[in-house]
Parts: C-alpha cells; structure tokens; sequence
C-alpha cells in the first residue's frame, strides 16, 4: 500500500510504501508486532525480506522441478510419436501384403 507520513513528520509529504500489519498476520504473525492491547501494531520489516527469499527459493526449486518434468515428457512425447510412426508404417506394410496375397475373386455361375 502506499501512504503519506503526516506534515508534522513529513513537511514533503514524499509517498511511502509498506504493507498493512494486519493482513501480514494472517499470512505470518510472526512478522508483526503488536502494541500493549496486543493488536498488531507495525510489521517486522526486517524479517521480511529473509521470509520472502525463503519463499522465493521454494518457488525457485519447484519450478526447476517442473520444468525437469516437461522435459523428460517431452522427450517422452517424442519417442512415443517415433513407436507411433514405426506401427503405422509397419501397418501399412502388412496391408500391403496383404492386398496383394488377397486371391482373386471367384465367380459361380448357375446354368440351368
């Protein structure tokens, strides 16, 4: 969220940005602090960036792992697709062989 520190503190009213104590807790309550009434007060900012990078390593790792899957799937993909060819030609001949060992066909004729 962005804000701006009251003139008494900030004369410049500069834009600041932070993120809001209490919805910070419901993600992690231990990056807060609370005030004497036990109400989150402010975030532990500087535990925060140790918790995202955390964070950003499990993402690091499972998207590794994932694109380790695609590839091997791919490749799996891909020798299926070479069997599947080879069966079709394979088909293919065996039709041939047999079209051409197919006897002729015979026709009977009635007379009377």
């Amino acid at each position: 969220m962005s804000f701006r520190y009251k003139k008494e503190i900030d004369p410049q009213g500069t834009p600041e940005f932070g993120l809001v104590a209490e919805e910070v807790e419901k993600v992690n309550p231990d990056l807060i602090i609370r005030d004497p009434e036990g109400r989150p007060y402010t975030v532990r900012y500087e535990q925060v960036n140790a918790m995202l990078l955390n964070e950003f390593l499990k993402q690091h790792r499972n998207v590794q792992e994932l694109e380790a899957t695609v590839a091997q799937q791919q490749k799996n993909i891909k020798a299926l697709n070479a069997s599947l060819r080879e069966q079709a030609s394979q088909i293919q001949k065996v039709s041939a062989q047999l079209e051409v060992s197919k006897p002729a066909p015979q026709m009977v004729i009635n007379t009377p």
